[in-house]
């Protein structure tokens, strides 16, 4: 089964990068003010001898992938950084020449252990998350995936068929995935653009009667603003998910400050996505939330294009939070709870009818449960965890790769601009946006693609 492009591993790096951010974001009923970025170098032989070095990065999500009222923000953070070490130690060790994807499956074998182990050690309370151990070992999946590619001197995106793999799907995922392999869910070809969502988030200024400091970095400070400046045509909008009636009101004051910016600059289409951060109690309070929505302001439920994630992640402990009902009127997608292919199974039961991608959990998974979403003929959409730079590029090429995807998330622009500006010298297309879309053809070079 070996190929002459399956690689091994020399040697891995892990580094940390802070950043602040150039205004507070609040979600999940928390305020995050800065980021720290865990960036990953690998250096990689072919058993031709062709020798490449991939990077990855991502930011350590710890107040998303790891939220507890028993474990502090440093604590998990610091857990995330040692994990993300370890687990290029980990990878520094495993001596086989393979395909990423068999390395990275073989290897996430040893993140719960390694993760049980380093919350003894750090006296942490409770578990350590799957999500948060995905959260860390995402850069060196993303860094060997694209050391691969650089080492055939090619884009990753097309290494992924049989001529490549070793394995067909069935080996990741179940039987009915036998003889099927990537190249049939992805495409060769980078979508030339995709429209960019816009986040609003729950404490961000709408008009500028609501700005209180201005910030004066010569950037948007509204969302009205934004719109005029960047084109914008998608806009996810944070919610409470425990206030209906805030909530209603806030996408009722939404919609009517996007109406007036889109009607200035003569645009009459344009989309919204709700995130309730989990934090609604069943899907009855989306239902309402949903029913008030169209009686009150009917274009804006026109807009809605999907629902994220809106009540509990741990779905195995919640099994009453069905959303057949609420699938029925929009497209409800898992986000927190999908850590596996189980989870995903589990999630279609449960009445979830879409599936939100996130490069934070690893290329390889996100590649695998796009497969899977695909087959079951679910949404699809690629969301990112704030990120700026390498990430966010990253998130964006498996947005333009994956067919079904009609848009990208990316509001590391907003929030944290530090963060891109040594990137967008080399892809000003993908950060400079003007008409609400991202320039995702230029991701079409070696590796991961730029």
């Amino acid at each position: 089964m070996s190929k002459s492009t399956d690689v091994r591993i020399l040697e891995a790096r892990c580094t940390f990068e802070s950043l602040d951010f150039r205004t507070p974001l609040k979600f999940g009923g928390r305020v995050v003010e800065s980021t720290e970025l865990i960036n990953v170098e690998v250096d990689v032989e072919s058993r031709d001898g062709r020798v490449a070095t991939g990077f990855g990065s991502m930011p350590l999500g710890n107040i998303w992938a790891w939220p507890s009222a028993e474990v502090t923000p440093d604590q998990s953070a610091a857990a995330i950084k040692k994990m993300a070490q370890q687990t290029v130690e980990l990878a520094e060790a495993y001596p086989e020449f393979d395909h990423p994807l068999d390395t990275i499956y073989r290897l996430s074998g040893e993140y719960s252990h390694m993760a049980g182990k380093i919350v003894k050690k750090m006296d942490i309370a409770g578990e350590f998350p799957e999500l948060a151990q995905m959260v860390a070992a995402s850069p060196l999946d993303a860094a060997l995936h694209d050391a691969y590619g650089r080492a055939a001197d090619m884009n990753s995106y097309d290494m992924l068929s049989e001529e490549f793999m070793n394995y067909d799907l069935a080996e990741y995922l179940d039987e009915q995935f036998e003889g099927e392999y990537l190249d049939q869910y992805t495409l060769r070809t980078p979508k030339p653009k995709m429209p960019l969502y816009h986040l609003v988030g729950a404490l961000d200024p709408l008009t500028t009667a609501d700005v209180q400091e201005p910030i004066g970095d010569d950037l948007p400070e509204t969302l009205e603003e934004w719109i005029a400046a960047d084109g914008l045509t998608h806009l996810k909008i944070k919610l409470n998910g425990d206030d209906l009636d805030w909530d209603v009101a806030r996408v009722a004051a939404i919609d009517q400050v996007a109406a007036q910016a889109q009607a200035a600059r003569g645009c009459n289409e344009w989309f919204y996505s709700l995130d309730f951060n989990e934090k609604c109690a069943d899907v009855q309070y989306v239902l309402d939330f949903l029913a008030r929505i169209r009686d009150q302001r009917g274009e804006a439920w026109d807009r809605v294009q999907y629902i994220e994630q809106p009540t509990h992640r741990d779905l195995k402990a919640n099994p009453e939070n069905r959303m057949h009902e609420a699938a029925k009127l929009k497209p409800v997608v898992i986000d927190e709870s999908l850590i596996d292919y189980d989870a995903l199974l589990l999630s279609r039961e449960q009445g979830y009818s879409g599936v939100a991608l996130k490069a934070c959990k690893g290329h390889t998974e996100a590649l695998l449960m796009a497969a899977a979403a695909q087959k079951m003929e679910m949404f699809l959409c690629v969301q990112d965890l704030t990120c700026p730079g390498f990430s966010f590029l990253h998130s964006a090429s498996l947005a333009a790769r994956i067919p079904g995807v009609a848009a990208i998330e990316g509001n590391g622009r907003q929030y944290c601009p530090a963060g891109n500006k040594r990137w967008a010298k080399l892809f000003p297309a993908m950060f400079k946006i003007t008409d609400g879309t991202v320039a995702t053809s230029e991701l079409d070079g070696l590796g991961l693609g730029f």
